[in-house]
């Protein structure tokens, strides 16, 4: 029996609260000898780890460096290797985007070309009002074919939503994206002959793109990935008997939430908004995923100094969380982001969870070589649900 069918099975309604929050890629490598969970000084979350039990947790295996997206299901007990979902559909429902069966997804930055190459993958972050002038100048002014329906929708800073709608559109698409700096752009490829149609579809559109946003200073060409349609999975309420929320800024996440049906809060701006809401919402669900982004932007940058300020203004907000007092409180990332690689990495995330019922190891604080001794040991990211559940007395007993 898989885990999925054993959830529907045995998962049942309580009164008692769970609260997930995602460090989004806390996890680090040592630099000058400590790394920045080692290096923040972050009094209220090493006090959580000298109450509850700790560990490590691999999103997909042992070496595998995960996306967003399946680090993320595996987290909220999706086996990430049954669902394969593309970055454009999460991105999409996040921002708001309608997308239709024959429409296709996919996320998008806006890039800095020159002299044939992309220097800058996010274009300097330019601010989300120039993003949002961008993708209106593109919607006017774009050729209009006659194979396809194209527009784009603003995300913040950088990002953007590209739609296609066209009957027959696969999503077996590569990346249009060289994925580092100093690279030349590439074009998307099909996987199979039955994406010719799609590939040939945003090729041309890529190169509408640079034409028309060729005069300007940092955003002037676009990469592409996470090409997809819309997909088909159960929901968070139907398999775990859950009434769950989500609490996050970046649209992704929204997307993700929205497609395993949580209810999406509304938040403020800031790390305090993140807690505002949990607090205004709290009554009237079991189940909350807090997502903290600020860890895993200041690594991508390779900014361990920015990304230790990341750790430390988080931990300043523990106490409003502990107010609450939820019966099962997990702290833990969706992947690892060390400031040393600037990038997503196949290194395990340091787990905690408090409970009344999990006891507690001799890990006193929270860092990856704490977790490393900690009584769950190292695991995968999926059984971090049924952990959750069990420990909110959600999950009835097996057999007789």
């Amino acid at each position: 029996m898989e885990w999925e069918t054993m959830a529907r099975e045995l998962s049942q309604t309580t009164d008692t609260k769970i609260v997930l929050l995602v460090m989004d890629g806390v996890g680090g490598l040592p630099v000058d000898g400590k790394t920045e969970l080692e290096t923040a000084r972050k009094p209220n979350l090493d006090a959580l780890a000298a109450r509850g039990v700790c560990g490590l947790s691999d999103p997909v295996f042992m070496g595998i460096t995960p996306g967003s997206g399946p680090a993320h299901l595996a987290l909220f007990g999706y086996d990430p290797l049954r669902y394969r979902l593309g970055r454009g559909i999460l991105e999409a429902l996040g921002s708001g985007v309608e997308v239709g069966r024959d429409d296709l997804v996919a996320r998008g930055n806006f890039a800095t070309l020159k002299d044939g190459l992309v220097v800058d993958r996010r274009a300097g972050r330019i601010p989300t009002e120039e993003n949002i002038r961008i993708c209106e100048h593109l919607n006017a002014r774009l050729p209009r074919r006659e194979e396809a329906a194209v527009r784009v929708f603003p995300g913040k800073e950088h990002r953007f939503v590209a739609r296609f709608s066209a009957e027959g559109l696969s999503d077996a698409l590569t990346d249009a994206d060289p994925q580092k700096d100093g690279r030349p752009p590439v074009p998307t490829a099909p996987l199979g002959p039955e994406a010719d149609k799609a590939s040939g579809i945003v090729n041309r559109f890529l190169d509408d793109v640079a034409a028309a946003l060729e005069n300007e200073p940092k955003a002037n060409t676009a990469l592409l990935r996470g090409f997809s349609k819309f997909p088909s999975i159960p929901t968070m309420p139907e398999l775990f008997k859950v009434r769950p929320a989500a609490i996050a800024n970046y649209p992704m996440y929204k997307g993700l939430a929205r497609l395993l049906g949580m209810e999406v809060m509304d938040v403020g701006g800031g790390t305090a908004g993140l807690f505002d809401s949990l607090e205004k919402s709290y009554a009237g669900h079991d189940f909350f995923y807090i997502h903290y982004k600020k860890t895993d932007s200041a690594g991508e940058d390779g900014n361990f100094a920015a990304k230790v300020a990341a750790i430390e203004e988080l931990d300043a907000h523990i106490p409003r969380l502990l107010a609450l007092r939820p019966d099962v409180l997990v702290v833990t990332s969706d992947h690892s982001t060390p400031s040393l690689l600037k990038g997503h990495s196949w290194h395990p995330n340091p787990f905690l969870l408090v409970s009344a019922t999990a006891g507690v190891d001799d890990a006193r604080v929270f860092t990856e070589r704490a977790c490393a001794g900690g009584l769950l040991g190292r695991f995968r990211s999926l059984y971090a649900m049924p952990l959750m559940l069990a420990h909110a007395l959600k999950l009835k007993k097996f057999g007789a």
